[in-house]
């Protein structure tokens, strides 16, 4: 499986850099992982950013968006290993200070809410790694998620 994340602007506080790449780095047994980074504007650019990034992948689209649907470690666990059962990659994507466009959300298969608290993008990135790094765990039993 492979899972590629296009997230506007750069990791840049050291602390949550070394937390991303961490999980990034764990992520490697299960699936591969790729990061496309778009530079921040107002939120129309970013999604024609990202739309334009989208036109080269494959796979599900999901969107952190905070009127997302919220769902359990173990939901997201279940739908990673569906997608991953039927061959299919996934692509994530995370917004900048002004959220994301509506037409990109539209262009969405799936509108997710990592929380119904909002994080800055370098948190959310750290947050969305970790559950993907937990959602393979729990499928492989892994003893991480207790």
């Amino acid at each position: 499986m492979r899972i590629r994340l296009i997230a506007v602007g750069k990791v840049k506080e050291p602390s949550w850099k070394e937390r991303a790449e961490a999980y990034a780095k764990r992520l490697k047994p299960f699936a591969g992982l790729g990061v496309v980074e778009v530079r921040d504007a107002d939120a129309e650019r970013e999604g024609e950013r990202i739309l334009k990034s989208l036109e080269k992948e494959r796979g599900r689209v999901f969107a952190m968006a905070e009127e997302g649907r919220g769902l359990t470690s173990e939901q997201f666990a279940e739908r990673l290993g569906g997608l991953r059962d039927t061959g299919q990659d996934a692509v994530f994507i995370i917004g900048g200070a002004y959220g994301l466009s509506d037409a990109l959300k539209a262009r969405a298969d799936e509108l997710l809410a990592l929380s119904p608290m909002t994080f800055t993008h370098e948190m959310a990135r750290v947050v969305l790694l970790e559950q993907l790094y937990r959602g393979f765990s729990i499928l492989q039993g892994t003893g991480y998620h207790h």
